[in-house]
């Protein structure tokens, strides 16, 4: 019988992939861009006068920024050791695409990938010159030096897309990487490179990508179906008949494109508990924008609780890039 024996959740923006010296390469995008905060939504001269009362420009600055980025290190490192320690045969990955391979003429609530392998890439200079500011800088953070194969779990992934299916849930599935995303992405979604780099130190094992559309409206999965899905994961592994060491990873979060450290507490909290009904309550108006990849956590604590292991919280970093709160809360835990 097949046993989860580890949950990770790791944050993967990309300020963890950039020289902490220029952490605020993005601060001019977010003065012209409209940010998702507690529900509404809020321009950038508009936050900075809502949150001046917390003093945000006291966090900001280079000799700050350089030790919330070692603190980021020092956990990551903790994580893959953690990883590495535990001697995994197959890992189940849930993150989500931000437009990498689905785009949203063609956005699945739920897919799980049920192929033998997938391939990750470097992206070319032409690439590069297409992507936000302050995104290409961060690409070896989810990137290969070269195209690289990544074993995948063919039949455990069938075997989660059945139980799934019994259990009501409707999943789209491949066996090939869908390659549909927009021309500066290729490869992988960059929630599943960054554990393949970070986590996995391109050592990658068999595992099973089970992505979530928790960015794009309307067919978001709620928090209380994110617990489901982790209560439905954790039965299915169970019911594997092989013996297997098993370990569940979230990839994404905490809280950004706008920081919001009372949210990710609270949430933390309930997932240590683990509060089940307090998860299900989560404002969906408050779960947007890049906040939104907390619903890839969702289902790996629930997993992890339904196979009796406890969080532990290696470290909770806000990592602030300007007055207004914009930046991203990294968030690292382990269940075990």
């Amino acid at each position: 019988m097949a046993k989860i024996v580890l949950g990770i959740g790791t944050s993967h923006g990309p300020m963890l992939s950039t020289p902490p010296e220029q952490w605020d390469a993005r601060v001019p995008a977010d003065r012209k861009n409209k940010h998702p905060y507690r529900g509404e939504t809020y321009g950038f001269d508009d936050l900075v006068r809502l949150r001046s009362p917390e003093k945000i420009g006291d966090q900001l600055g280079v000799e700050t920024w350089r030790d919330r980025h070692r603190r980021c290190r020092e956990a990551l490192d903790t994580l893959a050791q953690k990883f590495a320690d535990a001697k995994i045969d197959a890992a189940i990955i849930v993150g989500n695409d931000q437009n990498e391979i689905f785009q949203t003429d063609l956005m699945p609530a739920l897919y799980v990938f049920a192929g033998e392998e997938v391939f990750n890439e470097p992206t070319t200079d032409e690439q590069k010159a297409m992507m936000p500011p302050g995104i290409a800088i961060s690409e070896p953070g989810h990137k290969p030096p070269q195209r690289e194969t990544y074993p995948c779990h063919a039949k455990l992934g069938r075997h989660l897309i059945e139980n799934l299916i019994d259990s009501r849930f409707d999943v789209t599935q491949s066996s090939t990487l869908p390659q549909n995303g927009v021309a500066w992405a290729s490869g992988m979604p960059h929630a599943f490179g960054f554990v393949y780099r970070k986590i996995m130190h391109d050592q990658v094992i068999p595992h099973v990508p089970v992505v979530v559309n928790t960015f794009y409206p309307p067919n978001q999965p709620r928090a209380g179906r994110c617990v489901a899905l982790g209560d439905q994961l954790a039965r299915a592994v169970a019911s594997w008949p092989e013996d297997m060491r098993i370990a569940v990873i979230a990839s994404g979060g905490l809280s950004h494109f706008v920081i919001d450290e009372e949210f990710d507490r609270r949430f933390l909290d309930l997932l240590a508990a683990p509060d089940r009904d307090g998860i299900d309550k989560l404002p969906e108006k408050w779960l947007q924008s890049g906040t939104s990849e907390m619903k890839n956590w969702i289902p790996v604590a629930t997993a992890s609780a339904s196979a009796g292991l406890k969080m532990e919280l290696v470290d909770y970093v806000p990592c602030y890039r300007s007055e207004a709160g914009t930046g991203n809360a990294m968030g690292f835990v382990v269940w075990q």
